[in-house]
């Protein structure tokens, strides 16, 4: 329950902020033309498929015109 604490000198936190590895990682992988032309692909189709679901799904929002206005027009363009 209790957490027991040892004390650190000051002197070694100090070094640990400045302390650096003389142990270089190693170089990165450039991804090849395939993996870019992939890459590529799936980014298109993500967007497309975000496209269409908005086009798809835009006349589903729009608000319906009620049966009873449209025959209210229907009636004054007749009389």
């Amino acid at each position: 329950m209790f957490r027991r604490r040892e004390a650190v000198p000051f002197s070694f936190v100090a070094e640990s902020e400045s302390f650096r590895s003389n142990v270089t990682p190693p170089p990165r992988e450039r991804p090849t033309a395939s993996q870019l032309t992939g890459r590529t692909v799936t980014g298109l189709l993500i967007v497309a498929g975000l496209v269409g679901s908005l086009l798809f799904g835009l006349p589903a929002l729009e608000s319906p015109q009620s049966p009873a206005h449209s025959q209210q027009n229907e009636a004054s363009e007749r009389g």
